[in-house]
């Protein structure tokens, strides 16, 4: 089927201000269609789908469009589904601490609806203005206080999943205390878009905290070892930071002019709570060592910058240097000479990298700036560097004619035949989001 001739079809199931003809459009991540369609109700999703199905065409799914880096071997579909235009909260029940909005709906829009209630969702995704609630839970995306608040598997308590063929589902419920059953909604939180469209989220609530407290603590002389040591003394005192990560001086340049590895500590709590730990932690702090703390609307500036740091595909920006990000998961305890090993990295591969670590939770996220054979290159050696300490590194972001060079996902994982046979079950002509998940799927 030519692209003209389903274009008039789609056009008879959806307001024609809503459908564009994309086959021109410069998409330098790929993850894009022939035609991309902007459903402003479940309806209209469904029977998007449902044609498409029919038809046997292929569909890419994207929320605002910030993560068309993350995996794909495929250019373009028939069809890109943006939900951008499906958006809006559908239930909030301030009482009982949840709310309940649509997949396209931006994190940042969320949390600003919920802020007079004196709510939040606890969960901190990088480039929260841009990412929208479905796609942060289709690649269950987490930022530094994954350490206090958990990841989305633990803040979705329901969802409303539009299957391939345009079947509408629920998983989950819409109260906190909801056991019965299997817990489908982790089937769908990191899934990619695999195997359903998202079409409402239900997600616990908790209260905006009484105090916050930000400490980036310098080491201009230490070695990575004493620093590794006295982390581990931290982790294993009776402070309960939301955030601990470890930053490589790349990093850390940026946001103190030092270049030096830093600790940022972050507490929140009511504010005696937050006092006694920020003394607490003043008072272990090794010789030498310089912290700074951030407090208020200084705070608020440097997490705004930080969460910013990920490249974003809804920039292009026209120079030579590639942008690359990868996750890396490995034991807590790693991250130190992960980071460190790194630093050799970057100089052999002739790179800059910008990394931070969770030295509570375990997951690193490294950004590349450099050449394309360069960046590749790197990537390649960081991803031996993971194994090499019994991790994982997952390619989160890259340019679509690279990613033809190196596998987003890395290796099968030994669970990959149960992957394989729920995308078979649920999208068996493999029409969702083909090729943008583990293994090929």
């Amino acid at each position: 089927m030519t692209t003209t001739s389903f274009l008039d079809e789609i056009k008879s199931l959806i307001d024609e201000d809503q459908v564009i003809d994309s086959t021109k459009d410069n998409q330098p991540y790929g993850n894009s269609g022939h035609i991309t369609i902007h459903p402003q109700t479940e309806q209209e999703i469904s029977d998007i789908l449902q044609y498409a199905s029919n038809h046997h065409l292929l569909v890419n799914i994207a929320g605002a469009g910030s993560k068309r880096g993350f995996g794909g071997e495929m250019e373009s579909a028939n069809i890109l589904l943006s939900l951008e235009q499906y958006t809006g909260i559908v239930e909030h029940h301030a009482g009982d601490m949840t709310i309940t909005v649509k997949a396209g709906t931006s994190f940042q829009e969320i949390q600003n609806y919920l802020k007079p209630f004196n709510q939040k969702i606890a969960l901190d995704p990088f480039l929260p203005q841009q990412a929208t609630i479905g796609g942060l839970i289709a690649c269950n995306d987490s930022g530094p206080k994954r350490l206090g608040y958990g990841s989305a598997r633990d803040a979705v308590i329901g969802l409303r999943i539009v299957y391939p063929d345009g079947k509408v589902i629920r998983s989950g419920g819409k109260v906190v205390k909801n056991v019965a059953g299997y817990d489908m909604n982790k089937l769908f939180i990191g899934s990619m878009g695999t195997i359903g469209v998202l079409s409402e989220v239900t997600i616990k609530l908790r209260p905006v905290t009484k105090d916050e407290t930000t400490m980036l603590i310098t080491f201009p002389n230490h070695k990575i070892e004493e620093i590794k040591a006295f982390s581990i003394q931290l982790l294993d005192s009776m402070i309960e930071p939301i955030c601990f990560e470890l930053l490589n001086p790349e990093l850390t340049e940026i946001f103190s002019g030092e270049k030096s590895f830093a600790l940022l500590i972050s507490f929140e709590d009511v504010e005696k709570s937050v006092q006694y730990q920020e003394e607490y932690l003043k008072k272990q702090i090794p010789k030498n060592a310089k912290m700074k703390k951030l407090k208020g609307e200084d705070s608020a500036d440097f997490w705004q910058a930080f969460y910013q740091l990920v490249p974003n595909a809804l920039e292009n920006p026209k120079n030579e240097k590639v942008k690359a990000a990868v996750k890396i998961g490995t034991v807590n305890v790693n991250i130190a000479p992960i980071l460190k090993e790194s630093s050799l990295i970057q100089d052999t591969c002739n790179v800059k990298i910008f990394g931070h670590g969770g030295l509570g939770h375990g997951i690193m996220q490294l950004y590349i700036d450099g050449a394309e054979v360069d960046v590749i290159d790197a990537l390649k050696k960081l991803r031996s560097l993971a194994k090499m300490y019994n991790g994982y590194a997952v390619i989160r972001h890259l340019p679509f004619n690279l990613r033809k060079q190196i596998d987003t996902w890395g290796e099968k994982p030994s669970s990959f035949f149960l992957l394989e046979g729920i995308k078979e079950k649920i999208d068996p002509k493999r029409m969702l989001n083909r090729h943008r998940y583990v293994g090929g799927i």
